[in-house]
Formats: structure tokens, C-alpha cells, sequence
């Protein structure tokens, strides 16, 4: 009785997961953005670095471009919706890109397509369960585990580590159905845009993959930006 009375005691203490959800995509959703990155891939061999600006519009639109290094200079991407091109300026043809190259990595990076078409609603897309609390980079966390509703997400379990105060992921395990662990992304650095948190320095493993990571630097970055409609259109994508 007295292991029970224990256990309902302490199950108060944490918040619902669905709160935590929520608080979470309010911090990682903007209505528009605007920033300037850089990508790291490190290997085992060597490390690419790009630059690359990109403009955002609620949690489905979406354009960047590479401005380093000169090989890359132009290379162009748009999502709309579920949908997402690729311009290469050296072959001036432009690529949908569907099905199975969904998953490969962008520009070799470990971020897939796939992880870049993927929107901060994680509310709707899974439901959750708080599983107890750990201390991450020294700041307290509560840990969540979340199962998707639908069986066409592209991770079917995550485990979050969010911060208690910030409300952001410092730390998320992507699983595929059978349970294997399939990548491990860092969040920190974060800053505080218009009373909402913000990471800024994103590191990426991908488990299948040895003595390989993708960090991602924001620069700099602006909130509700006015962008021109064109910004998010064909047209954009393929002027030069």
C-alpha cells in the first residue's frame, strides 16, 4: 500500500508529456524566419563545411541556399508542403526529390531529406509518456518517450531529454520500428527570440554509420521577416 501511495506521489510530480510536447513545438515553430548556418560533416577522413542562408514560413514552407563553398555556390532547395526540389546550378536542372533518395544524406550529411522535410509537431504526431528525469549538459531534463500515430513518420519511436526551464530537446533518440537505435541528435546553444528558446547548434550521429557526425551552427538568425511569396516558388528556385 505504502509502495503504491509512493509511486502515485511521484507520478504527480512530473508534468503530462503532452504538455511538454506542446511547450516544445511553440519553441521550434516560427511564423517566418530567416538565418544564416553552417554545416560540418566531419568523417573519418576529412571535413566538409558549408554555408548556407535559409528562409522559413510557418512549418511548411521552406527555401535554402548554399552560398559556400564555390563548388556548391547556388545549389537551391524548396519545400512545399510534402513536397521538395533541388536545383543544381552545374547541371541547371532542377530534381524532385521522392521515394527512396528521401533518405539519403543532404549533401552527404547525416541530416537526411527526410529529416529536413520533417515539421515541429510532435503533439500530433506521437503520443507520449514521461519516464522520469535525468540531468543532461548539466541542466535537469525530464525524458519522454513517444511513439508516432502513424505508421508513415519517419522515426517510429523517439526518447527526449527536455530541458525543465528552456522546454527544448537537448538531446532526442530516433528508433525505426524494430527498436533499433537509427541516429542521436544534440540540441544547445540556445537563445531567446521573442520569448521563445531557440537551439543553435545542432550535432548529428547517424548510428549506421562509423566515426561519422553533422554539426549544424546557426549564425545568425531574424523572426517575423517579411519574405517576398516568390521566395517560395519554382521561379526562386531557379533563378540565378
Amino acid at each position: 500500500m505504502l509502495s503504491l501511495l509512493l509511486a502515485s506521489v511521484l507520478a504527480t510530480e512530473f508534468p503530462a508529456a503532452e504538455e511538454l510536447l506542446n511547450a516544445m513545438d511553440q519553441n521550434l515553430q516560427f511564423d517566418t524566419r530567416s538565418a544564416v548556418t553552417t554545416m560540418a560533416v566531419v568523417d573519418a577522413r576529412r571535413t566538409r563545411s558549408y554555408k548556407i542562408i535559409s528562409y522559413g514560413r510557418g512549418q511548411d514552407d521552406a527555401a535554402m541556399e548554399y552560398l559556400e563553398p564555390d563548388r556548391e555556390k547556388g545549389t537551391k532547395m524548396l519545400k512545399l508542403g510534402d513536397e521538395l526540389w533541388l536545383y543544381m546550378p552545374r547541371a541547371e536542372r532542377t530534381q524532385k526529390i521522392s521515394g527512396h533518395m528521401m533518405r539519403q544524406g543532404m549533401m552527404g550529411s547525416d541530416m537526411s531529406y527526410e529529416d529536413m522535410m520533417g515539421a515541429a509537431e510532435f503533439a500530433s504526431m506521437y503520443t507520449a509518456a514521461v519516464t522520469g528525469e535525468a540531468e543532461l549538459d548539466g541542466r535537469p531534463c525530464w525524458t519522454v518517450e513517444a511513439t508516432a500515430t502513424d505508421e508513415s513518420v519517419s522515426y517510429p519511436k523517439r526518447v527526449f531529454w527536455i530541458d525543465q526551464e528552456w522546454r527544448i530537446p537537448l538531446k532526442q533518440e530516433l528508433f525505426a520500428l524494430s527498436g533499433m537505435l537509427l541516429k542521436t541528435w544534440h540540441m544547445s546553444d540556445p537563445v531567446q527570440l521573442e520569448g521563445q528558446w531557440m537551439p543553435t547548434r545542432m550535432e548529428i550521429v547517424d548510428e549506421l554509420k562509423t566515426g561519422s557526425k553533422t554539426v549544424i551552427v546557426i549564425d545568425s538568425v531574424e523572426l517575423g521577416v517579411e519574405l517576398e511569396d516568390e521566395v517560395f516558388s519554382r521561379r526562386w528556385l531557379e533563378r540565378q
